[in-house]
């Protein structure tokens, strides 16, 4: 009796906390929202510095393949017209191949997003430049916009604890890992107040009560993005995304482009366990039945159709922490979807023959980031989290193949 006993104030007391959780998010996304109403009172290509973290991010320099917002691009439904021949109708083939994959024609379309060329000479800049002004814009107060030097911005992260900054870095060393470049480039930096980059900004330094030592993450800031809803074949109340999904002969390339990222996104938040996006939206329809008709947190798009996935600190480190809480979440969401990009099948099939994706992500850190050691890296139990969810995500994908594959 005083064991149920326990285990029921167990219980109780989780989900006490996850209400918590609830509401303080809701309150910070509401706010944002608010934020990005009113922030169209900007200069054009000049971002106002009251914007949050979802909303005040600007896609800089990066070179997509083709444009998607050409008008040929954004409204074709897998054929297009031809203009010099009278308007005859070139036909581009159905939008998923091979049983489960997104189709090559597809692949050729998809903006490039924040290539590894482009984050590596970003990173280069951001750990030289003199940070000259911190200010709120990044959304709660530990996170602040830097203002370096030159005119160019970053948001730096602090974090409640050091779980926070780790949880950004590693997710985007995964991602690149997987080959997904949605998220924007990142580095990490050591606050030094007694000279060099952070020296003119001591006094706000001060006034935060950031730690003089403290390894702090950077991350490429960003403007002129949107809010992005989920998509109707993956929502809750929807039979989910999968290559026999008739709706998929109606959209444009545009929106399957955009599918294609989601798909991309779904892997990599199973894989880091993140609950601070799609999950947190699933789980809050318990209360709010509306929520998925409403912006995805940490999820914008850029003018061109990009997704940028941001704020990943709930990733790997503190996902895995509470992943006992969300499982069942994280579970129902990736079994909405199964149809995936082919390259990130392979990098994950990679991970999974290998069995050593704590290695080699662990390798890709150390390479990428002087301060990868001073920061810390995952534990031997998270890893081993990390390579059994790398597993379940291969068999589930294995399971797509032989269900829609044709015999």
């Amino acid at each position: 009796m005083r064991a149920a006993s326990a285990n029921l104030f167990a219980l109780l007391l989780l989900c006490a906390l996850a209400s918590v959780f609830y509401v303080w998010s809701a309150l910070e996304s509401r706010l944002e929202r608010h934020e990005r109403r009113h922030a169209g009172g900007s200069p054009p290509g000049v971002a106002s510095v009251e914007l949050s973290a979802k909303t005040s991010r600007v896609l800089l320099a990066v070179p997509p393949p083709r444009n998607l917002t050409d008008p040929d691009v954004g409204s074709r439904r897998y054929h297009v017209m031809s203009g010099g021949d009278g308007g005859r109708s070139l036909e581009l083939g159905p939008p998923v191949e091979d049983g489960i994959f997104w189709s090559d024609w597809l692949e050729e379309l998809l903006p490039a997003g924040f290539t590894e060329e482009y984050a590596r000479a970003w990173r280069e800049r951001a750990r030289t430049q003199r940070v000259v002004r911190l200010e709120p814009g990044c959304g709660r107060r530990s996170n602040q916009l830097a203002t370096f030097a030159d005119g160019s911005k970053a948001c730096v992260r602090y974090g409640i604890n050091a779980d926070q900054v780790q949880g950004e870095a590693l997710t985007y060393y995964l991602a690149s890992l997987l080959g997904i470049t949605n998220l924007p480039p990142l580095a990490l930096s050591q606050l030094r107040l007694g000279g060099g980059q952070w020296e003119a900004v001591r006094a706000r330094v001060a006034e935060l009560q950031w730690s003089d030592g403290a390894v702090v993450s950077l991350t490429q800031w960003l403007s002129n993005l949107t809010g992005v809803v989920t998509p109707a074949p993956l929502r809750q109340d929807s039979g989910g995304l999968h290559p026999g999904l008739l709706e998929l002969r109606n959209k444009t390339a545009a929106e399957l482009l955009e599918l294609m990222q989601w798909s991309d996104l779904i892997i990599l938040d199973y894989l880091t366990a993140n609950f601070d996006r799609l999950v947190s939206n699933l789980f809050s329809r318990q209360w709010d039945s509306r929520v998925m008709e409403r912006d995805t947190n940490n999820l914008l798009r850029t003018p061109r159709g990009d997704l940028v996935f941001i704020d990943n600190e709930a990733g790997l480190v503190h996902g895995f922490r509470v992943l006992s809480m969300w499982e069942k979440y994280h579970s129902t969401v990736l079994s909405s979807v199964c149809v995936f990009r082919r390259r990130t099948g392979r990098r994950v099939a990679e991970l999974h023959g290998r069995a050593d994706s704590r290695g080699r992500l662990l390798e890709r850190y150390r390479a990428s980031e002087p301060l990868s050691a001073r920061l810390g890296f995952l534990s031997d139990e998270h890893a081993a989290v990390l390579q059994d969810r790398i597993d379940s995500l291969h068999k589930h994908i294995a399971h797509c193949k032989v269900k829609y594959s044709r015999p």
